[in-house]
This record gives C-alpha cells, structure tokens and sequence, in this order.
C-alpha cells in the first residue's frame, strides 16, 4: 500500500505511524510504572482500574506493540491488537462510568480520547490494506472514531473555555480567542471527516495542529512537572492524535475521500 502512495503522502503515513507507535510505546512504560498504584486510572487514558497483573499484561502489550508499528513491523498485527484492547477497555471501563457521570467532562474526555487512539489503530491496519472492502471499513470506523472526539473536545473548549485558555502558554497572546479558535478547528476537521469534503487537507491540519500542541504546550508542561504523569499522559495523547490523524491523511486517496 504505502509504495503507491505519493511522496509527500508516503512520508507522511511514515510519521504518522512512527508517532502513534512512540505514544503507544510510551503508554506501556506508564503502565509498567504504575501499576502497582491501586487506582492508575487517576492517570488518565488509556489507563483503568484493574490488578497488578493485568497491569503488567497491558503494559507489555503496549510496549511490545508500539515498538513493532514504530519500526514498521507487523503493523497491521499489532494494529489489531492495540484496538482489542482499548475496545475492550472502552466497553468495560469508559463506557459505565460515562454513564454513571453524564455531567463530568472528565470520562467523557477519558473515553473519547481512548476512542480515538483507538482510531489511529484502525487506520493504521486500513494503511497496510491495498483496497477492498476491509480497506474502506476500517478507514470508516477511523474516520468516525477520530470525529466523535473531535466533536467532544470541540464541545469542551467552548463550555470550558476559561479553563482551556490558563493552559495555553503565558508568552501566547488572546488565550481565550485561542480555546474558541481551537474548539471551531475541532469541528471543522469532525465535518470534514464525516461528509469527505477535504477530507485530507483537514486531516494534514489536524496532525499539524497536535503536532503544535506537543511541542508548544505539552513538551514545556512536562518539563515544568516532570513528576506529574498526567502532564506525560497528555504528552502521549497529543502525539498519538498527531500520528492518527497522519495516518489517515496518507491512507486515503485522491478519490477516496468520498462521503460516508
């Protein structure tokens, strides 16, 4: 697949893919960190409460996984696998307790942000696909995937737009014009994502737009609290988001950026 791709498409599948196996990586060491903590989903996504020992069963698999989509290995092998388990995290985990807090921003960030790494996973398996019709389900959930988050973020940052903009870096000017800003990009990709229509210029954006966000907001946030693991877990949020939303734009042709 990615040979008949052009250049520029074909580089950026690469780094797409690079990205999201580093942040999957990265979310395996979390979990081998952590998981002697009794309530690791106080962390984040895509972490849950659960046993030591399936802390450490997920936290290989992550680490095992990652590594090999990172290098290009049996990605769409890992791809699937990656998926199972955040599925099944979803299914068991986020899904109860976003039921149980309907009025909290938090599982509702939590579990969408777990649906779309979930996503990139998806796109990732469509990428080592030449065509038919896995190829075009699977970039299908992705697609659908990646613009549910986008929609629920985007809500986020106009319900919650003071507090988006005291995260947004001291040296940047008219911070809340920024979380408005941000929030209206969400949704523009989301459309773009659910009708076809540029659909890969909106999906090279949204990449660029993480991208951003991992080295103009996360990156400094670690550094100021090495010690918080929330501040990494954002970090390899973003970074997976970045590589997600590459993926797509290079799986997808010229002629099949078609509506759903």
């Amino acid at each position: 697949m990615i040979h008949e791709l052009c250049p520029a498409m074909n580089i950026l599948l690469r780094v797409g893919r690079t990205f999201f196996g580093v942040a999957i990586t990265a979310f395996g060491v979390q979990y081998l960190l952590f998981a002697h903590l009794v309530n690791p989903h106080v962390i984040g996504p895509p972490f849950f409460p659960g046993r030591l020992f399936w802390g450490w069963v997920i936290g290989i698999i992550f680490f095992a996984t990652g590594v090999s989509i990172a290098a290009g290995k049996n990605t769409r092998l890992m791809a699937a696998l990656v998926s199972l388990v955040l599925i099944v995290q979803i299914v068991l985990i986020h899904a109860p307790r976003l039921a149980v807090n309907m009025h909290d921003p938090g599982p509702w960030t939590s579990g969408f942000e777990v649906l779309g790494i979930c996503s990139g996973a998806w796109a990732l398996a469509a990428s080592t696909l030449s065509g038919g019709a896995a190829k075009h389900k699977l970039l299908l959930a992705a697609r659908i995937g990646l613009a549910c988050l986008l929609v629920v973020v985007g809500v986020q940052h106009f319900l919650y737009a003071q507090f988006v903009a005291t995260l947004i870096q001291s040296w940047m000017p008219w911070h809340l014009f920024w979380a408005y800003f941000i929030g209206v990009a969400f949704f523009a990709t989301a459309l773009a994502l659910v009708t076809g229509v540029f659909l890969r210029i909106a999906t090279v954006m949204q990449g660029l737009m993480f991208f951003l966000f991992v080295f103009s907001l996360h990156i400094p946030r670690v550094v100021a609290m090495s010690h918080n693991a929330n501040e990494w877990t954002s970090l390899f949020v973003a970074a997976a988001m970045c590589g997600t939303a590459w993926i797509l734009a290079g799986s997808v042709g010229r002629k099949s950026a078609l509506p759903i």
